[in-house]
């Protein structure tokens, strides 16, 4: 997983990967399939359409029946961390370059996750201060 090319969406829905850390793993791995679908049904990339073959056999708990409010805009990453009982939550938004004067561009894709509460953004300012030291 972990060789080049490197793939995130890979890397974090493979059961060795991040999967076992994510605590809305059902809801997340929704999240990311819809997304790809999106992506591949607008590019009609065959490498897409294998990722998301590959991606859907992972296997996962089911998506809750209702998304809670959440849009695909903003799905929250439930993350646990090791070796202990706390969960960060993030937001992510994603930005697809696509353009047909820039193929350097092409396909590329850009997360970004920000803290989806004040104890996420806590623990995170907490490590930065702990990392600049």
């Amino acid at each position: 997983m972990l060789a080049p090319p490197l793939n995130v969406l890979r890397l974090s829905l493979h059961p060795q990967g991040l999967a076992p850390r994510i605590a809305n793993l059902g809801g997340w791995r929704h999240h990311v399939l819809e997304r790809l679908r999106v992506q591949m049904d607008g590019s009609g990339d065959p490498v897409l359409a294998e990722l998301l073959a590959e991606l859907s056999t992972y296997p996962a708990p089911p998506a809750p029946k209702e998304t809670g409010g959440h849009s695909l805009l903003a799905v929250p990453l439930e993350l646990r961390l090791p070796d202990s009982d706390q969960v960060m939550r993030f937001i992510s938004t994603t930005t697809l370059f696509s353009t047909a004067t820039s193929v350097t561009l092409s396909e590329l894709a850009l997360e970004c996750f920000y803290p989806a509460d004040a104890e996420t953004r806590a623990a995170l300012m907490q490590q930065q201060a702990r990392d600049v030291r």
